[in-house]
């Protein structure tokens, strides 16, 4: 038995891609720390995990395409088994539905990772940005006028209840 322990031998991940790895790490971080700064339960470490693994199963799917095998199944499962995850993080509070926007967030890192997983590196992390971007110009935008908070965000209070309003009687 051949034990090549050599660096080369470790830092080798074929089929896999080093670039394609990182940008998948750099997309996911992009996006997971806008997310954990803001105290969601989609940061860093989970956004890296899901971008990641969804750059993998991609990728891996692309290295043993066969004459009987279609890699665009996996993307397919992929967006299913997303679907699933996202649907975990979303829950109804006091009448509210929380969690959407994470949720959302949630299939778009997965959408990254086959962006990446296809050949696309640059443009997984262009649509990080895009992401960040949007998630952050809502944000100010909806900050900024009243208007744009009606029937989208109810702002809930301390242990996530509605906070009382002042002018009507308990």
């Amino acid at each position: 038995m051949n034990l090549d322990l050599t660096l080369s031998a470790l830092l080798d991940l074929a089929p896999l891609q080093w670039s394609s790895i990182l940008a998948a790490m750099l997309s996911a971080t992009i996006i997971g720390l806008e997310r954990q700064l803001l105290g969601k339960p989609v940061g860093i470490r989970t956004s890296t995990l899901i971008c990641l693994g969804t750059y993998v199963f991609i990728a891996i799917s692309n290295h043993v395409m066969r004459d009987v095998t279609d890699p665009s199944r996996i993307i397919g499962q992929a967006v299913t088994g997303i679907g699933f995850l996202g649907a975990g993080v979303m829950m109804s509070r006091d009448g509210a539905v929380v969690g959407v926007t994470s949720a959302a967030c949630i299939w778009m890192l997965a959408a990254i990772g086959v962006t990446i997983g296809v050949g696309e590196p640059l443009l997984g992390v262009k649509l990080a940005l895009l992401s960040v971007l949007v998630l952050v110009g809502v944000d100010i935008a909806e900050n900024s006028f009243k208007a744009l908070q009606r029937g989208v965000h109810r702002r809930l209070g301390r242990h996530g209840r509605q906070p009382r309003d002042p002018e009507r009687l308990p």
